[in-house]
């Protein structure tokens, strides 16, 4: 008698628990959109694989690649293999691409650099160029806009205007309107930081190092859409080839005219092995 109520009684509440099973099931068919906009909250998130790029994608394709909210921002480009080659090398210099005829960095900057080339941050200098689709907006008295530069001053000490190593130009030439573009801070400091210092680290170890970077403009726009890097040094310790979006948490930018407006379920993914 004891285990017959008892059996009944287990029925009756196994019951609710196989109707509320139920409502999920229907509500998750209904509303799959409500529970993916559940399932992240933050700007950005370390769970996303890096993106790939086919061996042989060019600047061309690269460019007409989309960023979507919650996508990874960095793109590894012919399995994160550079084409640069070392036989290239003939001296310690940078090579600064002539702006095109709307006055951007279209074109990729080639730098052979050497040891000698790296500086501290007690070098840095005020930027006054305004590079175009330059307008600045802040976030809780941060700056959400940089003066990205292709070539970084940290590893191009020495290096003059016209790309040629003077050992009197300590700090290199920082405000060289043909080694500067508009770059999120986030795109700045969070990503192209991370391969600034590989080359930096290359460098310090006594390698010699090619390193080229490139903005990618999408058409007649003014702000990059990305910028495509890639180094080699002498040893091949040093092999790298990454695109990196121009994007930045919590805005989106009309890259028309650089001009942004906020947007906080903008999202930048990062990717698992990210270091800050």
């Amino acid at each position: 008698m004891e285990n017959g109520m008892s059996r009944r009684r287990k029925k009756r509440t196994l019951l609710p628990s196989a109707a509320v099973v139920i409502l999920l099931l229907i509500y998750a068919i209904a509303r799959p959109d409500q529970l993916a906009k559940n399932s992240t909250h933050d700007a950005t998130t370390p769970n996303t694989e890096q993106k790939s790029a086919s061996k042989d994608v060019t600047a061309e394709k690269l460019v007409t690649l989309d960023f979507h909210s919650g996508d990874t921002p960095i793109v590894m480009v012919n399995g994160d293999k550079s084409t640069l080659q070392m036989s290239t090398w003939k001296k310690n210099m940078v090579v600064y691409s002539s702006l095109d005829s709307l006055n951007r960095t279209s074109s990729p900057n080639t730098a052979y650099l050497e040891q000698r080339n790296v500086v501290d941050d007690e070098q840095r200098m005020r930027q006054y160029v305004r590079p175009t689709a330059w307008h600045q907006k802040m976030e809780n008295g941060e700056a959400i806009i940089n003066r990205g530069h292709l070539i970084a001053y940290s590893i191009s000490g020495g290096i003059d205007q016209d790309g040629n190593y003077d050992r009197m130009q300590e700090s290199g030439d920082q405000n060289n309107p043909k080694n500067l573009f508009t770059q999120t801070a986030f795109s700045n400091q969070r990503l192209q930081t991370i391969y600034e210092k590989k080359v930096r680290d290359a460098l310090r170890s006594g390698h010699k190092v090619i390193y080229q970077v490139q903005p990618l403009f999408r058409n007649q726009e003014l702000m990059a859409r990305g910028v495509h890097m890639q180094a080699l040094s002498d040893d091949g310790s040093l092999n790298f080839n990454v695109y990196l979006f121009n994007v930045q948490p919590r805005y989106v930018f009309d890259y028309q005219t650089g001009r942004s407006t906020r947007n906080a379920g903008f999202q930048v993914a990062l990717p698992q092995n990210f270091v800050p």
